[in-house]
C-alpha cells in the first residue's frame, strides 16, 4: 500500500459512500468519518503510513481553506444585510455553549480546566452545510430562516476566536507557573499571536488586492488564491500564529478590500471538495476505537451541554434584542449540526496536548457523526414549529 493508492481509494470509496448515504438524507460528511474510521489503523489498516503520517500536513492546508472561506462572511454589505440583532445572537449562542460546556467539565465531570476549555470551544462550532441542506429541501422561507442562515454564516467565525483564545489560555495553564510575571508574558504572549494572525492575514490580503490587476484568467486566480492562502498558512506556522485565525482574516480582507475578489472564492470552490473528503476521511481515520470506552459520560455530557449552551445563549441574545418568541424558543434546535471547523480544532488539540488530545480528538469525532445523523431532524423541526415550512412540504427527512 502507498500513499498514492491510498488517496485513489479514499476518493472513489468516499463519493461511493456520500451518494448511499445521501439517500437516506444525511449529510456527506457522516460517510466520509464512518470510511475513515473503517479504512484506519484501528480497524482496516488499509491506508499508508506515509499518507496516514501526513495528516497533519494535509489538514493545515484544509483548515486554511475553510477558515478562508468562512473570512467571506465577513464583508460589510453581509453585516448590513443580516442585521445587528443576528450578529448579537450568534455571539451570545457561541459564547453560551462554550461557557456552559466549561463549567459543566470543570465542575461536574472533574475534567482538567484546559481539557474543560478545549471543550467548551469546540462546542460553539456549528456546522452550516446540514443546515443548508435542509433549507433548500423544505423551500424553507421568512425571517426565521433568514436569520437561521445569518446566524450559521457567522458562528463558525466566533468559534475559531474562541478557540484561539482558549487554547492560548490552555496552554498557558498546563505550563507549571512559577511567577505573577511569567503569567504576564504568558498572557502577552497569547494575546501577540491571535493579534499577529489578524494582522498577518490583512497585509496578505492588502498585497494580494494590490497585485490582483494582473490577474486574466480563472485559471490565474486559482493560482494566485492558493499562493496566497499557502503562504499564509505556512508563515502562520513559521510565527507561532493561529493558522485559522490568519486565513479567515485574509478572506475577510479580501472580500472587503474590492468587490471582484468575490472571484476567488468561487475558483478555490472547484478544488476544494476533494481536499475536504480526504481530510474528513482521515480525520475518522485518527480515531482511536480503544479509546471509546473512556468517552461515556463525556460523550453524553458534551451532546446534551452543547446544545443547551446554544439555546440558553439564542434566549438571551433573542431577550436582549427583543426576538420573537419564535426565534428564541427554536432557533437553537436548528443548530445541531457540527463537523468541520469542530474536527479541525479536535485535530489540533490532538497535537498540542499528547496527553488528553486523543480523548478529546475521539469524543468529538462520536459526537459529530451523531450530531450530523439527528442535526438535519432537529433543523426541520425547528423550521416546522417557526411555522417557515408546512410539516407536509418537501420529502421527508428520513
Amino acid at each position: 500500500m502507498n500513499a498514492v493508492f491510498s488517496i485513489g481509494i479514499i476518493l472513489l470509496f468516499g463519493l461511493i459512500g456520500a451518494h448511499l448515504i445521501n439517500k437516506i438524507k444525511f449529510p456527506s460528511v457522516t460517510a466520509y468519518l464512518l470510511l475513515g474510521i473503517l479504512i484506519g489503523p484501528s480497524l482496516g489498516n488499509i491506508i499508508s503510513s506515509e499518507l496516514f503520517s501526513a495528516s497533519g500536513f494535509i489538514s493545515n492546508i484544509v483548515l486554511g481553506l475553510i477558515a478562508f472561506s468562512i473570512g467571506q462572511n465577513f464583508s460589510r454589505d453581509n453585516f448590513k444585510r443580516i442585521g445587528r440583532s443576528v450578529i448579537w445572537i450568534s455571539v451570545f449562542e457561541a459564547s453560551g455553549a462554550w461557557i456552559l460546556v466549561t463549567l459543566i467539565f470543570f465542575l461536574i465531570l472533574r475534567q482538567p480546566f484546559y481539557v474543560s476549555l478545549i471543550f467548551g470551544a469546540i462546542a460553539s462550532a456549528t456546522a452550516p452545510a446540514a443546515t443548508v441542506m435542509v433549507v433548500r429541501e423544505y423551500r424553507s422561507k421568512g425571517n426565521f430562516t433568514d436569520i437561521l442562515l445569518g446566524v450559521v454564516a457567522l458562528d463558525d467565525a466566533w468559534c475559531l476566536i474562541i478557540f484561539a483564545l482558549s487554547l492560548a489560555i490552555s496552554k498557558a495553564v498546563t505550563i507549571h507557573i512559577s511567577s505573577n510575571l511569567f503569567i504576564f508574558k504568558v498572557i502577552l504572549k497569547s494575546i501577540l499571536g491571535i493579534g499577529g494572525a489578524f494582522i498577518l492575514g490583512y497585509i496578505s490580503g492588502l498585497v494580494a488586492s494590490v497585485f490582483s490587476k494582473y490577474i486574466r484568467t480563472q485559471t490565474e486566480a486559482l493560482i494566485y488564491s492558493l499562493g496566497f492562502i499557502f503562504f499564509t498558512i505556512g508563515l502562520s506556522l513559521i510565527l507561532h500564529f493561529s493558522v485559522l485565525l490568519a486565513c479567515m482574516s485574509l478572506g475577510a480582507s479580501l472580500v472587503n478590500l474590492k468587490k471582484m475578489h468575490l472571484n476567488f472564492f468561487d475558483v478555490v470552490r472547484t478544488i476544494d471538495s476533494p481536499l475536504y473528503l480526504l481530510f474528513f476521511v482521515l480525520a475518522g481515520a485518527n480515531l482511536e476505537i480503544h479509546l471509546l470506552n473512556n468517552i461515556g459520560f463525556i460523550g453524553i455530557f458534551y451532546l446534551i451541554f452543547r446544545l443547551a449552551g446554544k439555546i440558553g445563549g439564542i434566549y438571551l441574545g433573542g431577550f436582549i434584542t427583543n426576538a420573537s418568541e419564535n426565534i428564541r424558543r427554536y432557533l437553537g434546535w436548528a443548530l445541531v449540526p457540527q463537523a468541520g471547523v469542530a474536527l479541525g480544532c479536535a485535530l489540533i488539540a490532538k497535537g498540542d496536548f499528547p496527553q488528553a488530545g486523543s480523548l478529546i480528538f475521539t469524543t468529538i469525532i462520536v459526537t459529530t457523526i451523531i450530531y450530523e445523523l439527528i442535526g438535519p431532524i432537529c433543523t426541520k423541526f425547528a423550521l416546522e414549529r417557526a411555522g417557515d415550512i408546512s410539516i407536509t412540504n418537501g420529502q421527508n427527512i428520513l
